[in-house]
Formats: C-alpha cells, sequence, structure tokens
C-alpha cells in the first residue's frame, strides 16, 4: 500500500473534526427562551419527524437493492451500503445543525447586528458543506485503500456511488415535494387569499414552509451534491483503470498515479475549502455578498495553484491541469450566469410585465428560462471540447472533479441560503420588530442569490459527471464486449436516445403532480383551521403546526416513491431487455434532456421568485399592488419548478448512470 494514498481518508477524518469543532462552537451561543425557543423547536422537531421517515423508507430500499448487488459481488454491496450510509448521514447532520443554527442567525441579528448574524448563518452552512466533502473523501478514499490498488477490483466502489446516488434522490425529490407543499400552501391561502405577511405566526402552514426549507435546501441539495463529488471521483478513477496501455502512459508515469488523482484532487479541494472559510471569517465585517463571493473564488484560485503542484508530484502529465483549470472556471461561468439570468435584468423585466397582469408574467418568465440554458449549455460544450482534447474522456472526469473539489465552501454557501431563511421566519413570528427582520431580509436576499448560483452548479457539476460516468461504463462494456460501440446510425442506439430523453420529463412530471396533490391537502388544511379555529386571523389564537408538518411529510414519503423507482429501474430495463447499446444511448439522451430541463426550470423559477422580492422592494407599486399579486402567481409556479422537478433532475441523469455503471459487466 502507498502510504500517499493515506491523504485522502485522513483529510476527511480532519474536515470532519472541524465540522465538530464548529457544530461545538455554534452550539454554545445562547438558543433563546420563550416564543424564540417555541418556534424554533417546532421547526427542528418537524424536521427530524419527516428525516427519521424519509430515513425508514430509503433504508428499506437500501437493504433490499444491497440484497440483489451481493449475488453479483458482496464487496460491492458492502460498498452500496456505505455510499448510503455516507450519503444518509451527510444530509442528517448538516440539517440537523441548520435548524439548530437558524434560532442563534436570528438571535445574533437581533443582539449583535448583520456582522454576527452573517458569521453565524456562515458557519452553520460550513457544518455541511465541510461533512459533505469529508464523508465523501473518507468513503471513496478509504475504499480506494482497500481496493483501488487493484484495477480488476475498482468495480467494487461503483458500489459507493450506487448508494450516494440511492439517497440522494429520495432526499432531494421528497424533501423538495415536502418544501413546495408547504411553501404553496403556505402562500396561496395565507399571501394571497387573506392578505397576511409571509412568515406571519397566524398561518398555519409557515412551521411547515421553515421545515421545508431545511429538508429540501440544506438535506436535499447536501445530497445532490455529495453524489455528483462521489461520482466524479469514482468514474475518473474507473476511467483510468479501464484506459489502453498507450493512453494512460500519454497521461502519466503509472496508472496508479492516474488512479489516484482524482482523490488527490479532492483533498486538495477541502484544505482550500477550510481556507475559503476563513476568508468568509475575515470579510465577514463587508456586505454578506462580497464576503461569501470572497471566500467562494478565494477557495478555487487557491485550488487550481495547488492543483498544479500535485499534479506535477505525481508525475501526471501537466497538459492535465488545464483539464482542472477548465471545470473550476467552467463552475464560476455557470454561477455568474445563473445569478444574471435570476437576478439580473432579465428578472427584472419580469417584474416589469406584471404591470400588465399575470399571463404576460408567465410568458416572459418562461422566455428567460429558455434563453438561460444557452450560455451554461455553451460552457459545458467547452469544457467537454478543451478538457477531452487535452486528456480524452478522462479529462472530462478530471474537469468535473475540478469542479467540484471545493464543494465543502460550496456547499457552505448553499446552506447558508435557507438558515438565513429560517432565521427571518422566526424573527417574523416571534415579533422581533422591524430592525431585526431587516437584518435577516438582507442575508436572506443574499441566500436567495446563493442558492440560484448553487443549483446552477449542481447542474453544471452532475452534467459533467454523469458523462464521466457514461464514459466509464463504455469502457467497462468494451472490457467484456471488444467490439462494442456507440454509432448515431445505429436504431438501437437511437431508440436509447428517445426513451432516455422522455424519461426526464416524465419524472418531472410525477414531481410535479406530486407538489399540486400535496400542496391541494395542504390548503384543505389551513382554509379548515382558518375557518374553524376561533381567533386564529385574529392573532388570539394558536395555529395546529403540527398537522401541517404531518400532511407534507405523508405527502412526500408516499409520492416520492415512483419518481425514484423510475430513476433507478428504467437502466435496468432497457439494460436488460434491450442490450448495452440502447442503453447507451438512453444515458446520452437522459442526460441532454435532463440538463436543458434543469437549467430552465430553475432559472425559471428563480427569476419569478426574486421579481416578486423585486417589487416587494416598492418597484412597480410594491406590496399588494396588482403587479405584485401576479408576481406571485408566478412565483408560486416557479417554486416546484426551481425547488423539486429541476434539482431531481440532477440527480435522474447521475442515478441512471450509476446504476448502467453497476451493472454493465451483466450486459452486452
Amino acid at each position: 500500500m502507498n502510504p500517499l494514498h493515506t491523504i485522502a481518508p485522513l483529510l476527511g477524518i480532519i474536515g470532519l473534526f472541524f465540522a465538530y469543532l464548529t457544530y461545538r462552537r455554534i452550539i454554545r451561543e445562547p438558543g433563546g427562551d420563550g416564543r424564540v425557543a417555541e418556534i424554533a423547536g417546532e421547526i427542528h422537531s418537524g424536521a427530524m419527524v419527516f428525516m427519521r421517515r424519509e430515513l425508514m423508507l430509503i433504508g428499506g430500499f437500501a437493504v433490499l437493492v444491497s440484497l440483489l448487488l451481493a449475488l453479483k459481488d458482496p464487496w460491492e454491496s458492502l460498498a452500496f451500503a456505505l455510499g448510503a450510509v455516507a450519503s444518509s448521514v451527510a444530509g442528517f447532520v448538516g440539517m440537523m445543525s441548520a435548524t439548530q443554527v437558524n434560532v442563534r442567525t436570528t438571535l445574533a441579528a437581533h443582539h449583535k447586528g448583520a456582522g454576527a448574524a452573517l458569521t453565524t448563518a456562515f458557519f452553520g452552512g460550513s457544518i455541511m458543506g465541510l461533512t459533505v466533502a469529508s464523508m465523501g473523501l473518507l468513503g471513496v478514499g478509504g475504499l480506494f485503500l482497500l481496493f483501488g490498488q487493484n484495477e480488476k477490483d475498482v468495480h467494487i466502489i461503483h458500489g459507493f456511488a450506487m448508494g450516494a446516488s440511492l439517497v440522494a434522490i429520495f432526499y432531494r425529490i421528497g424533501g423538495g415535494i415536502f418544501t413546495k407543499a408547504a411553501d404553496v400552501g403556505a402562500d396561496l391561502v395565507g399571501k394571497v387569499e387573506s392578505g397576511i405577511p409571509e412568515d406571519d405566526p397566524r398561518n398555519p402552514g409557515v412551521i411547515a414552509d421553515n421545515v421545508g426549507d431545511n429538508v429540501g435546501d440544506v438535506a436535499g441539495m447536501g445530497a445532490d451534491l455529495f453524489e455528483s463529488y462521489c461520482n466524479a471521483m469514482i468514474a475518473s478513477l474507473a476511467i483510468a483503470a479501464t484506459l489502453a496501455l498507450a493512453d494512460w502512459q500519454s497521461l502519466a508515469i503509472s496508472r496508479e498515479s492516474l488512479m489516484f488523482l482524482p482523490l488527490a484532487l479532492a483533498a486538495t479541494g477541502l484544505v482550500c475549502s477550510l481556507a475559503g472559510i476563513g476568508l468568509v471569517k475575515i470579510a465577514s465585517g463587508a456586505q454578506p455578498a462580497r464576503a461569501l463571493r470572497t471566500g467562494t473564488i478565494g477557495a478555487a484560485v487557491l485550488f487550481v495553484v495547488l492543483a498544479a503542484w500535485v499534479i506535477r508530484h505525481l508525475g501526471v502529465e501537466p497538459k492535465v491541469w488545464y483539464c482542472v483549470l477548465m471545470g473550476s472556471v467552467g463552475g464560476i461561468a455557470i454561477g455568474l450566469s445563473t445569478e444574471y439570468f435570476t437576478g439580473g435584468a432579465p428578472m427584472r423585466s419580469i417584474a416589469k410585465s406584471a404591470l400588465t397582469g399575470v399571463a404576460t408574467v408567465m410568458i416572459r418568465g418562461m422566455a428567460v428560462g429558455m434563453v438561460s440554458v444557452v450560455i451554461p449549455l455553451a460552457v459545458v460544450a467547452l469544457v467537454i471540447l478543451g478538457a477531452s482534447h487535452n486528456a480524452g474522456l478522462f479529462g472530462v472526469g478530471i474537469a468535473a472533479v475540478g469542479m467540484l473539489a471545493t464543494i465543502g465552501i460550496t456547499m457552505s454557501i448553499d446552506a447558508y441560503g435557507p438558515i438565513a431563511d429560517n432565521a427571518g421566519g422566526i424573527a417574523e413570528m416571534a415579533g422581533l420588530g422591524k430592525q431585526t427582520r431587516s437584518i435577516t431580509d438582507k442575508l436572506d436576499e443574499v441566500g436567495n442569490t446563493t442558492a440560484a448560483i448553487g443549483k446552477g452548479f449542481a447542474i453544471g457539476a452532475a452534467s459533467l459527471a454523469a458523462l464521466a460516468i457514461i464514459a466509464a461504463f463504455i469502457n467497462v462494456v468494451r472490457q467484456h464486449n471488444p467490439g462494442f460501440q456507440l454509432l448515431v446510425s445505429d436504431p438501437k442506439v437511437l431508440t436509447g436516445i428517445f426513451i432516455g430523453g422522455f424519461i426526464p420529463f416524465l419524472v418531472s412530471a410525477l414531481s410535479m403532480t406530486a407538489v399540486g396533490e400535496a400542496a391541494q391537502e395542504m390548503i384543505g388544511e389551513i382554509r379548515r383551521q382558518f375557518r374553524e379555529i376561533p381567533g386564529l386571523l385574529e392573532g388570539t389564537a394558536k395555529p395546529d403546526s403540527a398537522t401541517c408538518v404531518r400532511i407534507a411529510t405523508d405527502a412526500a414519503i408516499k409520492r416520492m416513491i415512483l419518481p425514484a423507482a423510475v430513476a433507478i429501474g428504467s437502466p435496468v430495463v432497457v439494460g436488460f431487455g434491450f442490450g448495452a447499446v440502447t442503453l447507451g444511448g438512453m444515458l446520452v439522451g437522459a442526460l441532454l434532456s435532463g440538463v436543458l430541463l434543469a437549467l430552465f426550470m430553475a432559472n425559471s423559477g428563480g427569476a419569478w421568485d426574486n421579481a416578486k422580492k423585486f417589487i416587494e422592494h416598492g418597484n412597480y407599486g410594491g406590496k399588494n399592488s396588482d403587479p405584485h399579486r401576479a408576481c406571485v402567481v408566478g412565483d408560486t409556479v416557479g417554486d416546484p419548478l426551481k425547488d423539486t422537478s429541476g434539482p431531481s433532475m440532477n440527480i435522474l441523469i447521475n442515478v441512471m448512470s450509476i446504476v448502467s455503471l453497476v451493472i454493465a459487466p451483466l450486459i452486452h
């Protein structure tokens, strides 16, 4: 065993230790008392109820899949179980900490001001970021120590990626259904029908809405990026293991160095993420957006510099560094593009269109979403072209690793958003005054932007990771069937492309329908409480928030099974039913269709949301004006697009790809 290979799991342990220290430091801050503590307790307990139910369902699926995999390879089955556990733990820890940090962010804003609130919210998010990165390094790095020394055993590590993918699709779809059912119900009955403000304590759906922010945008996003992070490393490792002799000799002095490179880069990224987190702390006295951007860009620049040293030290060709650079720059470019379309001139054009009603808001928002796919797809295409020119398909995998290596700080900033949002909700419900709410609103505005950027980044990273897995799938099939090719002129390939093309639409339809049906149940319950609880709208009675949490939980648990089953089952059905050629075509079709849908839905939804907030700041009539009401409708339609169906596309394309990679040796 090469002692150098112990670096990845060791750094994973160190990262978890830093996450624990951060949690301990924040949790020592006072959690409030009275109404503040009561509200925070309701959010925390509601999130834990949902997580327990979801983990029970995931556990049942994981046991079934693990038993099936054991028939193929017991060690691969064990790796699958470890991947599922690692992803579950990362999501659970992140959400548990987020639901404890939210109230401390509120109190920091109330007693200490904006700088302290920013620091508290961001470091709360960093617990999630560090846990995701560290669990990935510990899991993949540990398995590499055991099975990565022999190319014939590398397939065992694929099981870890499949376990992470299984958890991710349940976390993402289930969390998305929960959060949007609660959000749509609370907004339509509260703001539109009853005319009460957002996060008003009289609204029975507000607690469920705040719970949903955590289960969807913390646990769900964490599992999403954890999956892409691990898949990028494992796909690159698998490609290196299956490269022909002449190909790997043109890239490195040894195959071992080439296989270890993805882990070495990810380990370097974790170190750079820790440095970036420190930069945010140093810059926390500045504007929130500037402080967060300083940490993100600082970590990325440091990583690109150190990556050159790592590549040289491992004896890998310097041209591979260009793949790292392209991935890192590509991730930033996609994020900036997302920020422009969801927060720049296109968003403001949607707000202006509200002057002429709901119809023009919907038309303009859809147009913005459609045009917003151009730049990210062009960036991904350029990254693929440039990376493959320098290092073939292995270069594409390394570009994905480069994009995701600093996930520690990327996820920290993304998790910061729902914490700041929750902090504002707690301040409003507890009646802490306009000044406190003003501070939390400013943090939340930045959080909305970081969330939108995070979604764009996640889509770009997922597309590159999925492409790398598809390349690994082709190499593995070719090992067992030397004549294997994917030719566009082959009717079987075209058949697969068309099948893959409609699957993202089917899963999107299932998840959107689930949100709509769950929201109907939520709306009915909120209306019932306003109608039947005396004094509720007058503020003299308390709402039954627990019932709303239960409705959202039941709806999410019940309705997330079918979309997840389609994602997991479709590669198995096509692969064993039609063969590897058709399955390869299906993966290509699903990748393109899924990425296009994901970008369109995420960006149109984010633009509708920010257009509503733009009017709420006093533009075009301000709150409760006709343009505002038109944008509320747009936001209500956009919410499930950007927070449920859109993000589920990332998981879908990766789940389909990794399941195909796992079954590749069994199909012809």
